[in-house]
């Protein structure tokens, strides 16, 4: 188990090892995201991958939905209301029984908090009887089941809360919480009473550890079984050593640079498109990832019902790139630096050390940038700081890697980040295009597969054409595992470590 977790963490900075944690016949989990506290609104990713806690929907591996705690679901002719029919034997780890009040309260509850669920246009949530769950919405919404399989939609029994706060997590998943030490580690064990397959592991822990050198030591030494997320380096590295195992996927996940189209520097998309044209993205792909994934459009191809194939890709060109800074304006100091009205061209560019490739892509923009005359400052600081930035307007530029499969279908997440008021902390700042909003908001009603192909090729259209976040590269997931352990695998969705179907080698 992880012990004095503050105190190892300390001195692995100062020795630069990795802690030690005995060969116990436990599955130790390292990734870089910290506990934020019991709320699943802070921390509702982590106990859903580490199986601690479920949602009423899953997701296959094509995202469709699939059941999860709710078994079948109908909906109204109108649209406007949706039954779910309970799993039935259903417990929770504390022994009580799931039921459609416990449900309803769960869910009213995190529809009052940060998340998806509070974005869905939900009149009333309610039990029928102890196995049916009724929602009633104000307005047709398709994508509700994706809304309802977010993390932060999990379930949880009804003395986890005290009012509106969460006290503890108690949870339906096969794994049950038995030790948390917020922001960095947890324990859970085999939950008994799971009411699904019973995994083969009894115990896992999970551990916070920001440096990706230091991730990639513990997984090489064996102090870690299951290493989520290498920084390309060191994914190169053990890729040559017999210690651990390496798997890799395509995700659905793109390298931004997230961009105030509000600031004056930035609010004409002439700006913004020379800024996009300045950027080498297959070099940054190749030098930096380590793989080509250089970014055409926002969407990678993974993502086959948003991504579109026919449209115009991003370009590379820096003579271009300076012409329509010179359109706006904008000349050239001695330093080479642009300047106008007597302000030099000068951003801070905000990221995190949490995504390790996201710093050292900093660095290349940085360089890119200044070859048409833009001087960035980087701030490489906490993630959290993007959305406390863009919420009080001080936000410039951020370079961030953002899962667009937070739900099954993407749409959640667009309307989250670029939906009306414009935009989100993860999404679009100051930007509004209302064609684009309406194809948003038409996609919450439409059923026709070609209708909505349409409608999801205008909007990944509009952002293409006028770049409230610029597409940099799409993403690769890396795990490092122990020979030791079996089954391991990465769910391209990221709801899941996979503890449900791990077992160790006999």
């Amino acid at each position: 188990m992880f012990k004095n977790i503050f105190a190892a963490s300390f001195a692995l900075l100062l020795a630069g090892a990795a802690p030690t944690i005995a060969d116990d016949g436990v599955v130790d989990i390292v990734a870089p995201f910290e506990i934020g506290g019991l709320d699943p609104s802070k921390s509702g990713d982590i106990f859903l991958r580490m199986g601690i806690v479920e949602t009423l929907v899953e997701a296959d591996k094509d995202g469709n939905p699939v059941p999860a705690l709710a078994k079948s679901w109908t909906v109204s002719n109108d649209g406007l209301t949706w039954r779910f029919e309970l799993q039935s034997g259903v417990t929770f780890q504390d022994g009580t029984s799931l039921t459609a009040e416990a449900v309803a309260s769960a869910l009213r509850t995190a529809k009052d908090k940060a998340g998806l669920l509070s974005k869905a246009p939900i009149a009333d949530i309610k039990a029928e009887g102890e196995g049916t769950l009724v929602v009633s919405l104000t307005k047709p919404f398709v994508p509700l089941l994706a809304f309802l399989a977010e993390n932060r939609a999990q379930i949880l029994a009804p003395a986890s809360y005290d009012g509106a706060d969460v006290k503890s997590i108690i949870g339906t998943g096969p794994f049950k919480l038995t030790k948390i030490e917020p922001p960095q580690s947890l324990a859970v064990e085999r939950f008994a009473d799971y009411w699904g397959n019973k995994p083969e592991i009894e115990k896992a822990t999970y551990l916070s550890v920001s440096r990706a050198e230091t991730r990639a030591l513990m997984a090489e030494s064996g102090d870690a079984d299951y290493v989520f997320n290498l920084d390309p380096a060191s994914r190169t590295r053990l890729s040559k050593s017999d210690k651990v195992v390496l798997q890799s996927v395509s995700i659905p996940r793109s390298v931004l640079l997230k961009v105030n189209a509000g600031h004056p520097f930035l609010a004409d998309v002439k700006a913004r498109e020379a800024l996009s044209l300045a950027i080498d993205r297959e070099g940054l792909a190749v030098a930096i990832l380590r793989y080509p994934a250089a970014a055409t459009q926002l969407f990678p191809p993974s993502l086959k019902i948003w991504h579109d194939a026919d449209l115009a890709p991003l370009g590379y060109d820096v003579d271009k790139a300076k012409a329509l800074l010179a359109e706006l304006g904008w000349t050239a100091a001695d330093d080479g630096i642009l300047v106008k009205d007597g302000k030099p061209f000068a951003l801070t560019l905000t990221t995190y050390p949490d995504r390790p490739e996201l710093p050292l892509i900093a660095a290349v923009l940085q360089d890119q940038l200044k070859e048409i005359g833009v001087a960035l400052t980087i701030n490489s600081t906490n993630s959290s700081e993007i959305p406390a930035k863009h919420q009080d307007g001080s936000l410039e530029l951020a370079l961030m890697a953002r899962n667009f499969a937070l739900v099954p279908d993407p749409i959640g997440t667009m309307l989250s980040d670029y939906g009306p008021g414009g935009g989100g902390d993860w999404g679009a700042m100051n930007w509004t295009n209302a064609g684009f909003e309406k194809a948003l908001d038409d996609l919450t009603r439409v059923t026709d597969p070609a209708e909505g192909e349409a409608l999801r090729h205008q909007a990944v259209a509009a952002i293409q054409a006028e770049l409230p976040v610029i597409p940099l590269a799409w993403y690769q997931q890396t795990v490092a595992f122990s020979p030791k352990l079996e089954g391991a695998t990465i769910d391209p969705f990221e709801r899941s470590f996979g503890l449900e179907t791990m077992r160790w080698a006999k």
